[in-house]
């Protein structure tokens, strides 16, 4: 019987964990009965979308539950709209990307897509697994990025849809084969979105292999409360629940420390405008050119999904509340955003107009024997889930 990587490790990792400050309580997420609004789902539709150079069809599929509207594309598991209410109930696309397939094949730095098989950066792109080294393709100056440059992004995915219970969702499938992009092992990946009958967003992660490779998904959306394209994020607030983040040498891998955040840009243990903290002249934000660090989450891994952080627009009164079975949270601000690419709303994006918050095990985890583990062999299952909610005040 196949048992849970993350499971596994909750209680494999617990004593080390406690003494890095990893293990911890967290209030965990439980769904709960939405009052106020309509309950009522419909099936998810499709629409073709576009076609690729070699004629391959991409649709997108339209999922609407509890007030929340999901739009998503069969290329790169892309989240290309994620629409929600504000104060007053109206609704907005708070979901960085394109109205186009073209320019998500062409030049998209990530917009809504699904990251594998290693979500965030390998050094130089090398990794030693049983003894056997591999290398994996160079996309990040000397590192390797989000699987490299032909990750799960830009792979077509099998779209089937689903109305269960009060449930509405998609299931996004596909095989990795044996050595691609360097990575060993035939990886079998399953990934169900979910919107609850109260408009929470639920991502569940699940692979398996057939040899011993390492494994990191997670969902590279940009976000921006106040609506895409609507500006800066910098008037966000941000609180999580981490006391602890790793610090990056110049090229943006961790240097194995596990800093704490208090007197640092990287302290949100209370809520923070981000605009504040990602344009201070600390020298771990000039590598970044703003924030982009992965936070060591206060609860640790967990088997079921606990608090990691809240997000606010205080202009319209959206906030967003995650919770994952994750120890890691990247927390991207749209740094490198240049006013190059205009999205779904026609408008430029700029430098901080959306960012990213990806949980995750932590960056480079293949090379560092102190961090949780990211491999996975045969006979395990890699089990993931992270949820989204929504509310206004």
């Amino acid at each position: 019987m196949s048992t849970s990587r993350r499971t596994v490790l909750a209680g494999a990792t617990a004593g080390a964990a406690a003494a890095a400050g990893l293990a911890g309580t967290g209030t965990a997420y439980a769904a709960a009965s939405p009052t106020g609004q309509s309950t009522t789902g419909h099936s998810p539709s499709r629409e073709l979308f576009g076609r690729l150079a070699d004629g391959t069809k991409v649709y997108r599929w339209t999922v609407a539950n509890g007030g929340t509207r999901l739009k998503v594309l069969s290329y790169g598991g892309i989240v290309q709209s994620l629409e929600i209410p504000d104060r007053h109930g109206a609704a907005a696309n708070i979901s960085l990307g394109f109205d186009n397939l073209d320019d998500y094949v062409a030049e998209s730095p990530y917009f809504g897509a699904l990251i594998g098989r290693y979500g965030n950066r390998i050094a130089k792109g090398r990794f030693t697994l049983d003894g056997r080294s591999y290398q994996v393709p160079l996309n990040d100056g000397p590192n390797s990025l989000h699987g490299g440059d032909k990750g799960f992004d830009k792979q077509v995915w099998d779209v089937e849809p689903f109305s269960r219970g009060s449930d509405r969702g998609l299931v996004l499938r596909r095989i990795s084969p044996d050595g691609e992009m360097g990575y060993p092992g035939t990886l079998k990946v399953k990934v169900t979105y979910t919107l609850t009958a109260r408009g929470d967003w639920r991502i569940d992660y699940e692979a398996t292999t057939d040899r011993a490779t390492v494994a990191n998904l997670t969902s590279h959306t940009y976000f921006n409360l106040a609506g895409e394209g609507s500006g800066s994020i910098d008037g966000h607030t941000l609180e999580m629940a981490a006391a602890r983040y790793t610090p990056v040498d110049a090229t943006l891998i961790p240097t194995g420390e596990l800093a704490r955040v208090a007197g640092t840009p990287f302290d949100f243990r209370r809520a923070k405008a981000i605009g504040e903290q990602a344009r201070t002249p600390h020298e771990q934000v000039l590598y970044g050119k703003g924030l982009d660090h992965n936070w060591v989450l206060d609860k640790g891994i967990t088997s079921t999904p606990g608090y990691a952080l809240t997000l606010t627009d205080p202009g319209s009164g959206r906030v967003m509340k995650m919770y994952t079975t994750e120890p890691g949270m990247q927390f991207y601000s749209g740094n490198f955003l240049d006013g190059t690419l205009a999205g779904t709303s026609g408008r430029l994006y700029r430098q901080g107009d959306g960012l990213c918050l990806e949980s995750q095990h932590f960056p480079d985890s293949p090379n560092q024997p102190s961090f949780p583990s990211t491999v996975l062999r045969p006979g395990s299952t890699y089990r993931s889930t992270t949820v989204h909610t929504f509310s206004a005040r």
